[in-house]
């Protein structure tokens, strides 16, 4: 089954405008697939490099050459992040030159590739986010595989729920031990998974930091740096509560949410729908999955929040656009949506352009003159 990628055609478009473009993602979430689909399409000469790959490692042995023999090609080079050193030469040769789509770049995001990546090429490079896959791209008919398999490829395809779910174990697994150690993170495996686990059950939760604190028997600090670590390898989300013009008192702690549903399901021992629909996470798991499919269809600068107030007013995420302004969104796993009084009260507290409730049926309908109720399928029509 071949999924096309909807980052594709954006990526494509800042090649055209943009020396050097940036494709960031977890790993494993299929940066390589989508880079070599965009080279072979590109309408220019390529060369792929893999700096996890000694032999392609040591082609950059004099970098400078290298790019200057391939000066006509679009250079890609993947998991950068373990050749950092490259950033100030990229800057350079960019700079000798004004052609436009000269270098791809991928990585799993790292400290290295982070700082380094906006301190040198800042104006000169374009960045794009590639998520794992979402509804929109697998189709809409298999929503249900999806939130449950989570969107990593290699999961979603698997031949079976056993075979995705021995799949995500072993991400997992190698993730902890090796990919974060390869990212510039000097991290227990052990007490990794114990924070991930841990933010599985808070999932779609505001944090508690010294309730993690003390249950992990660790330093308050040390426990922001663990969480830091997951978001910036694209693992967790953290939305922040929304700061608009209210005099209302609000929650000032985050919402956590793990990004793919496949990774919450499997760190809870979820392996099945049956297991799933009877968990307490039912409720939380299906609206992070909602709430990424959100995301996946938003414009680009799109900024993300919650709103929920000290007296318990709450809208489960404010999307605000570009062009539209503040979009709220609710978001009910049940075939007969309603809000509650602290719904409606806070979508008088944020004014937003307009409100919706997602739902898990199939029809669209107004639930007053205000706000409307739509199905995930309706999502991506919000912001056309």
């Amino acid at each position: 089954m071949k999924v096309e990628r909807t980052e594709k055609s954006r990526v494509m478009k800042s090649l055209q405008a943009y020396p050097i473009v940036g494709l960031l993602g977890a790993r494993q979430v299929g940066k390589t697939t989508l880079a070599k689909s965009i080279a072979k399409d590109f309408g220019k000469e390529s060369v792929y490099l893999d700096l996890e790959n000694p032999e392609d490692f040591v082609k950059l042995n004099e970098p400078g050459l290298y790019f200057k023999d391939n000066a006509d090609k679009l250079i890609i080079l993947d998991e950068i992040q373990l050749k950092p050193e490259l950033f100030p030469l990229l800057r350079s040769v960019v700079d000798d030159g004004e052609s436009n789509g000269r270098f791809l770049i991928l990585g799993s995001a790292s400290p290295e590739l982070l700082n380094k990546s906006s301190q040198s090429l800042a104006g000169r490079i374009r960045y794009h986010e590639l998520n794992p896959f979402s509804a929109f791209e697998v189709g809409l008919e298999n929503t249900e595989r999806l939130w449950i398999r989570g969107g990593f490829p290699d999961a979603y395809l698997a031949s079976d729920q056993d075979g995705a779910f021995d799949w995500i174990a072993a991400f997992v697994k190698t993730f902890l031990e090796r990919d974060l150690g390869m990212l510039g993170f000097r991290l227990s495996p052990n007490n990794m998974r114990k924070v991930w686990t841990m933010l599985a059950h808070y999932h779609g939760s505001t944090v508690n930091y010294s309730s993690l604190s003390k249950a992990l028997e660790v330093s308050n600090p040390t426990v922001r740096y663990w969480i830091d670590v997951l978001e910036d390898t694209y693992m967790l989300r953290s939305v922040r509560p929304w700061s608009g013009n209210t005099a209302k008192r609000l929650v000032k702690s985050p919402k956590i949410y793990l990004r793919d549903s496949g990774i919450v399901h499997n760190l809870l021992g979820i392996e099945e729908k049956e297991k799933l629909l009877s968990h307490p996470v039912l409720g939380e798991s299906w609206e992070g999955f909602v709430i990424e499919q959100i995301a996946a269809a938003a414009p680009e600068r799109s900024d993300f929040s919650f709103y929920r107030s000290s007296n318990g007013h709450e809208i489960d995420l404010i999307v605000e656009t570009p062009k539209k302004g503040a979009i709220a969104f609710e978001i009910k796993r049940s075939l007969n949506p309603s809000l509650s009084s602290a719904n409606y009260a806070a979508l008088e507290d944020i004014a937003p352009h307009e409100a919706y409730v997602v739902y898990s049926g199939n029809d669209t309908f107004r639930l007053n003159e205000d706000i409307t109720v739509i199905p995930l399928a309706g999502v991506a029509g919000v912001f056309a």
